[in-house]
């Protein structure tokens, strides 16, 4: 077999060598193919077990070894199973086929990654009879590849980084893999820092992708979002050095893969023809939008965003992912086919015509998977739309009067009529529908003609107004004024394309399309100068307000951050809130297309890097300022140690130990060391008001419960529950003041306490029974009798003023002991009161001596309320106004009286003098 014209074996390579390498037959001799000497030694010889066959100048040249040479262009490689002679019989059972593009190490990761780790690893069968130490020799082996492929340049006989070789880089998963092992293995610090850096920002969409056929197609839409924001992230970071762009045009386009091929393989899962329309159009419209979107997010930031980004510019031209694109404008036909053929559904009546219908309409489609889309299926795909447009074209001229009728019927209201030819837009975009539909058409148009007019009329009259006013632009929610005008004007810019888009798809061929296209574009032109005019006039006064130090919008990055206002003693950032609002702005108007003046853009960048640690620094600036109204009144005390520990460290804000100069915002580790210690500062402080303020309302609940006992059946219950109100003020007695302790009222023992009670209540009764006889005030008065003492007298007072026809403010209380008062329309002999810190006879006060009682009795006296004006019974000069307290432990004010002292008034201040009423 060695020579003949016959020679199947000699065919086999000859033929195979010829399709790879496209070789047309005349330009090389099959006389070449069987006097190969190497031809023969790999079919004859048992020992020979390689023929590698490679292109040149001069056809091919076969070889039975491999060199490193070979790797420089593709390679065909024939080698057998067995060491044997190759026969006619052995022919496809021996010889093994492989080839080698771009280097050895490619070609083996692409096998390993393909073909032999899914059916090893994947496939029960096989790997259940595989040793699970040679399944993890595999994967690492594929990793191992991976990793060195994409580290390597294969241009050079050493393997060696080049960040530019994105060769290895198939999907997403490796350029993610790619910046991990960057993060590793770098030869610089500085170098890994980058590295780990945008690991860091790709990990937010690294677990989805890695997952991605496992996500839905409305995840996926999501994730189309999440993926542009990432991407712009990483090309905007200003941290390290830039991402280069010839390697984020590779991520976009294999992203843009990503997703093309997932869209594909889920809608490859349903029978589009065949299948609920409904769940055909909810997947085509998922599968549409994440198409559009990509395709979307890449012309916007290649083509505008990152074109204007001054920091870091795109140089090349936009990019836009044809294939993708293509792909989407695929499935709207599909889904175009699917609608217009239930809505002709829709207008067939149930019969017999019905079914046929249904069963013929998608037959050209029949063995055509319209998902995949590529140069090649694309003739295939027409051909079938041709043929199916002549199957529904006599269905179409029967359900064209039908949709007339049913317009018509609705054409005098302008919205029903709209929402009628969006519904049916499908059907009225066909030829002979469309000129069926020419009247009613017409009408839609002058209905759209009217619709730019109202949004013209409804721009002019709002466009100079206040937002929020009735005649300002509509109002957003977190919008400065300047953004909120744009926004506005940009939504009425939506809805006259919107108006537009309808008239284009509908009514292009209409007389009047051209005059209503006009004067759309001029609305379109008016309200794109407003919100150039809007931006321009920002950008003046942002710009004018760069140069006043007073405007808020200057940061300076060796700075103080903060200090305490020595007016107020709030503590306030130097980080102004017009900052915040600035950076707002500059995101949301570059988010709107517009491009951001270099200065403003140098001044957002500044904020931009400190406004993580200023937010903080503001949030624990507002707890400092605003601490004092969260802890309850009484509990101030107990947390002063706390709340000056914290002042302490606002007032040494120093940037390091010993060292006199401030923290600045360009000290970025004495600066995250300071935050963290105001944040422990200020949690300990809230830590403890919250600790304090728990047991406060426990401490409430608690007297509430012992308000609750009967304590003539329940003293055991009253004794055990003023006992847990001891135990929990023993917890915070340390911090507890005495004012605070004191607060509690009433005696310990709860019959003292009941006896009080009890003679309050009798006094009371007796009081009623008086008052209702009209004797009351005739009558010698206790005020020890009474729960509130003080509001007897301000009744008194109210009782007076109407009696006197004044007013309560103009009326004064006074006191006598020298008889009734005389300008007194009502008045009370009141008795009971005590005297501590000196002795009183009725006519003036004196020291006590060394026998007297330190707690003396008071004469009965008269009291009332008299005009301001009046004189009263005693001069001022000759008085001291003494506080009346409802017990000796003087916590409770009733009233104050003027008693006669002569005319030295310090001498019982001084002796802290004070009345008191007498214990029940």
């Amino acid at each position: 077999m060695a020579g003949g014209t016959e020679d199947v074996r000699k065919l086999f390579i000859f033929t195979t060598t010829q399709n790879y390498f496209g070789l047309m037959s005349e330009l090389w001799g099959q006389a070449l193919l069987y006097n190969s000497p190497e031809i023969n030694n790999f079919l004859d010889d048992g020992n020979q077990m390689l023929l590698r066959v490679q292109r040149s100048d001069a056809g091919v040249n076969f070889s039975n070894t491999i060199d490193f040479a070979d790797t420089k262009d593709k390679v065909l490689v024939f080698f057998k199973l067995r060491p044997e002679v190759i026969t006619d019989q052995n022919l496809h059972t021996n010889i093994l086929v492989s080839s080698m593009l771009e280097s050895p190490i490619n070609s083996l990761y692409q096998a390993v990654r393909q073909v032999f780790a899914p059916v090893l690893l994947k496939d029960q069968e096989w790997s259940r009879n595989l040793d699970p130490k040679l399944q993890n020799l595999l994967s690492e082996l594929e990793a191992g590849l991976g990793i060195v492929l994409r580290r390597s340049d294969t241009n050079l006989s050493k393997l060696k980084f080049k960040e530019d070789d994105t060769r290895g880089i198939l999907t997403p998963d490796d350029e993610f893999q790619f910046w991990i092992e960057q993060g590793h293995r770098g030869n610089k610090q500085i170098s890994k820092e980058r590295a780990n850096y945008f690991k860091e920002l790709f990990e937010t969409i690294a677990r989805e992708f890695y997952n991605l056929d496992g996500l839905s197609l409305l995840e996926v839409v999501d994730l189309v979002e999440t993926t542009r924001n990432v991407v712009d992230d990483v090309w905007r970071q200003t941290e390290h050095d830039h991402y280069p762009e010839s390697r984020m045009l590779h991520l976009l386009d294999i992203i843009g893969g990503s997703f093309g091929r997932f869209v594909q393989k889920k809608l490859g899962t349903l029978n589009l023809w065949e299948d609920p329309y409904y769940l055909v159009k909810e997947n085509l419209k998922a599968g549409i939008s994440i198409c559009e979107q990509w395709v979307i997010a890449c012309n916007h930031l290649t083509g505008q965003v990152w074109q204007r980004y001054i920091p870091h510019p795109w140089k090349n031209e936009k990019y836009f992912p044809e294939t993708l694109d293509k792909l989407g404008k695929r499935l709207e036909e599909v889904l175009a086919i699917r609608t217009i053929h239930e809505k002709i559904l829709y207008f067939l009546p149930a019969s017999e015509e019905k079914i046929t219908c249904l069963a013929r309409v998608f037959e050209p489609f029949t063995g055509l998977n319209p998902v995949q889309y590529n140069p090649y299926t694309e003739p295939l795909w027409k051909a079938a739309v041709s043929q199916y447009e002549k199957i529904i074209a006599p269905t179409e001229q029967k359900i064209a009067g039908k949709l007339k009728n049913y317009i018509s019927e609705i054409q005098d209201s302008p919205q029903q009529l709209l929402q009628a030819f969006l519904k049916f837009k499908e059907l009225v975009k066909r030829p002979t529908i469309s000129k069926e539909l020419m009247l009613e058409r017409e009408t839609l148009l002058a209905r759209l003609v009217d619709s730019v007019k109202d949004f013209r009329l409804d721009f002019e009259n709002r466009c100079r107004g206040i937002p929020g006013d009735a005649c300002g632009p509509l109002s957003g929610k977190n919008l400065s004024e300047v953004v909120n005008n744009i926004v506005w004007v940009h939504q009425l810019e939506l809805k006259v394309n919107d108006t537009i888009k309808i008239a284009e798809a509908l009514l292009s061929d209409l007389s009047g399309f051209r005059s209503f296209h006009r004067s759309a574009e001029d609305l379109l032109d008016q309200l794109k100068l407003y919100e150039q005019e809007q931006f321009d006039d920002w950008s003046r006064d942002i710009q004018s307000g760069l140069s006043d130090s007073r405007s808020g919008l200057c940061i300076e990055a060796n700075s103080q951050i903060m200090e305490l206002d020595p007016n107020d003693g709030s503590l306030k950032v130097h980080y102004s809130d017009r900052l915040v609002i600035l950076l707002r702005e500059v995101r949301q108007l570059s988010a709107l297309g517009f491009v951001i003046p270099a200065k403003i853009q140098q001044v957002a960048n500044i904020a931009q890097k400190f406004c993580k640690q200023a937010i903080i620094l503001k949030q624990v600036a507002h707890f400092y300022n605003s601490i004092d109204q969260q802890m309850i009144q009484s509990q101030r005390p107990m947390m002063l140690q706390s709340a000056l520990a914290f002042e302490q460290i606002i007032k040494n804000s120093k940037a390091g130990s010993g060292e006199k100069s401030q923290i600045t915002w360009d000290n970025p580790k004495e600066l995250e060391g300071y935050i963290q210690k105001l944040q422990n500062a200020a949690e300990r402080l809230a830590t403890e008001n919250r600790k304090l303020r728990k047991w406060h309302t426990t401490f409430c609940e608690k007297v509430v419960t012992l308000m609750n006992i009967d304590l003539l059946r329940q003293q055991q219950r009253w004794k055990d529950g003023l006992q847990e109100l001891r135990t929990g003020l023993a917890s915070v007695e340390a911090q507890c003041p005495l004012t605070w302790q004191s607060k509690w009222e009433g005696p310990e023992d709860p019959l003292q306490y009941l006896r009080g009670l009890v003679a309050r209540a009798l006094a009371i009764q007796s009081w009623v029974e008086r008052a209702e006889k009209q004797a009351l005030l005739s009558d010698t008065l206790d005020l020890s009798e009474l729960f509130h003492p003080d509001t007897f007298l301000n009744a008194l007072r109210q009782e007076t003023a109407r009696t006197m026809s004044c007013s309560v403010d103009s009326l004064k209380f006074v006191a006598s002991w020298k008889g009734r008062l005389q300008e007194a329309k009502l008045q009370i002999k009141i008795s009971g009161l005590l005297l501590e810190g000196c002795s009183f006879d009725g006519n003036r006060l004196s020291e006590n001596q060394h026998d007297s009682p330190s707690v003396s009795s008071v004469l009965p006296c008269f009291m009332g309320w008299i005009p301001q004006g009046s004189y009263g019974p005693y001069s001022p000069d000759e008085c001291i106004s003494l506080p009346v307290y409802t017990s000796a432990e003087r916590d409770r004010v009733v009233t104050n009286i003027d008693v006669p002292c002569g005319s030295s008034q310090d001498q019982w201040i001084q002796c802290g003098a004070a009345l008191f009423l007498k214990n029940q």
